[in-house]
């Protein structure tokens, strides 16, 4: 990879903290390192599946520790990233949004949003929403195949 010309302010990493793809996250770190910029990590979450039965509405410490869970879960995620690239200056942030949204939202102050493309190697619909409606450039990175399971 080339030193590009300029410093990058901020890269924005869209990451699934639940099952983090790492052909994106290492391409993130590497690009954040080579471009001395700082790493916006960006995970998004939504209620689990019960709160729909809840019958007036979310209470404030459930919502809370969902998401002190989910803080969690990517603060496990990029460990072992910030551990292999000390330089990188990180930021953890949580959204309770739609993924899209949340990188969306994000792409105005960032010089450059990496995202996955799906696991089966079709553009999924977070990345075809994030290239549609970025504010800036969005790169798109080729996700491993996991194996299949053997019957």
């Amino acid at each position: 990879m080339q030193k590009p010309s300029h410093r990058f302010a901020e890269i924005v990493l869209g990451v699934d903290a639940r099952d983090p793809a790492e052909a994106v996250v290492r391409l993130a770190f590497d690009w954040a390192a080579l471009c001395g910029a700082r790493l916006r990590a960006v995970h998004a979450w939504r209620y689990p599946s019960c709160a729909a039965e809840l019958p007036f509405g979310v209470p404030e410490e459930d919502r809370g520790a969902w998401e002190d869970h989910e803080v969690q879960l990517l603060s496990d995620a990029l460990r072992p990233w910030r551990a292999e690239y000390p330089e990188v200056p990180v930021l953890e942030d949580v959204r309770h949004l739609p993924p899209a949204e949340a990188l969306v939202r994000q792409s105005a102050d960032a010089e450059l949003v990496i995202v996955g493309r799906g696991r089966d190697g079709e553009l999924g619909t977070v990345a075809r929403d994030v290239l549609r409606e970025a504010a800036g450039p969005v790169l798109v990175v080729p996700v491993q195949r996991r194996a299949a399971a053997v019957r």
